[in-house]
């Protein structure tokens, strides 16, 4: 069996008792160091070279994005553990990381465990993703790009290379200017909280629109892109729109 080793980086004694009791059942888990400060994680990670790490957002004397950025090398298997904080999962999101809500749940730690371990292999654009969370961590503005997840590949897309996203249940189709489109498996609900107004807009149900793409609204209640293509607006939303449009 391969083993793995794992470095806690929390500082909160409770979680890191928690997560060791959890991690007891790993049988390929080696814990090899704790750690709730940016200082001492930095000298572990160093030292120990983990395979994985559990590391919270938000430390006592900073950020794990302030330990990624020392790093001279960064780890491939980085699972973010944070409280409900709506910046921090919306960063997280948009490099398509890993993360887990406090408190931990066993079974999404071990399902977290199971993808580090199908990923054994180099994964190619492992500090494209960590950039893209850290760059909408850092600002309140929308990231340059975006990290989707399709059934058999991941792309890295420039946000504004997306002209629309349509929901279907529990998917969602990227429409892009180059006229080709993406399925990915998350539904539209995901993305409306990471590609949120004033940039894109929500017309419909099933529709999310990036508000340079658009033309014109029409009699019929349609918004009207620049390629012609007509979205549906919700007349609930309608007067929303008309506000949106009338102030970009």
């Amino acid at each position: 069996m391969d083993m793995f080793t794992l470095a806690i980086i929390e500082d909160e004694m409770a979680i890191r008792k928690e997560l060791t009791w959890l991690l007891e059942s790993e049988s390929d888990i080696k814990i090899v160091g704790h750690s709730d400060n940016v200082k001492d994680a930095l000298s572990l990670i160093e030292t120990q070279k983990p395979d994985v790490i559990l590391m919270d957002i938000q430390l006592i004397d900073g950020t794990a994005f302030d330990i990624i950025r020392a790093l001279k090398e960064v780890p491939e298997n980085i699972i973010f553990i944070t409280a409900y904080n709506q910046f921090a999962i919306k960063a997280i999101k948009f490099g398509a990381l890993d993360y887990l809500l406090k408190p931990i749940i066993q079974d999404e730690l071990k399902e977290a465990l199971d993808r580090c371990r199908k990923k054994r292999a180099k994964e190619i654009h492992w500090n494209e993703q960590l950039s893209i969370a850290q760059q909408s961590f850092d600002n309140d503005d929308l990231p340059e790009s975006i990290v989707l997840h399709t059934i058999n590949q991941m792309h890295i897309i420039l946000v504004q290379e997306i002209v629309y996203c349509k929901g279907d249940g529990p998917y969602t189709f990227f429409y892009l200017a180059n006229g080709t489109n993406l399925l990915v498996s998350k539904p539209l609900k995901h993305y409306e909280e990471m590609l949120s107004a004033p940039w894109f807009l929500r017309t419909h149900q099933s529709y999310l629109v990036n508000k340079n793409y658009v033309e014109k609204i029409s009699k019929t209640d349609c918004l009207v892109l620049k390629n012609k293509e007509e979205i549906p607006v919700s007349s609930r939303r309608k007067n929303y729109i008309l506000n949106a449009l009338s102030t970009s």
